[in-house]
């Protein structure tokens, strides 16, 4: 019992005594003033704030976000099918691509994916 301990506390130690190793020898000496400044897209962090902005950006974002959701939500829906009841997974899954698809046609009615403008 008292070995195990002992394993155990040595096994800790050495470990801390790595990690303290590896954070004092991973430190740069140099300091970059280019590297320690802000980077924020591309965009001078020095100069006004208030430049304009391209919200076809951010509409991009929005619709990866829901895409990207919305493979998390299919992917378990195929893994359920066997243990659900077939005729309501049928209709649910249905549903829920039909919902997809009515937003994939409002997006594209409203020019969210129209990049030529």
């Amino acid at each position: 019992m008292f070995s195990i301990i002992f394993i155990a506390l040595l096994i800790l130690l050495i470990t801390t005594i790595v990690m303290f190793l590896a954070s004092i020898l991973s430190k740069k000496a140099l300091i970059d003033r280019e590297k320690s400044s802000p980077f924020e897209c591309g965009f001078d962090p020095k100069s006004s704030s208030r430049l304009p902005f391209s919200l076809r950006f951010f509409l991009v974002t929005i619709i990866f976000l829901i895409f990207d959701v919305e493979i998390a939500l299919i992917l378990p829906m195929i893994i359920i099918m066997k243990y659900s009841n077939i005729m309501i997974w049928t209709i649910t899954s249905i549903i829920f691509i039909l919902i997809l698809l009515i937003g994939l046609y409002h997006e594209w009615n409203q020019g969210m994916l129209n990049w030529s403008n």
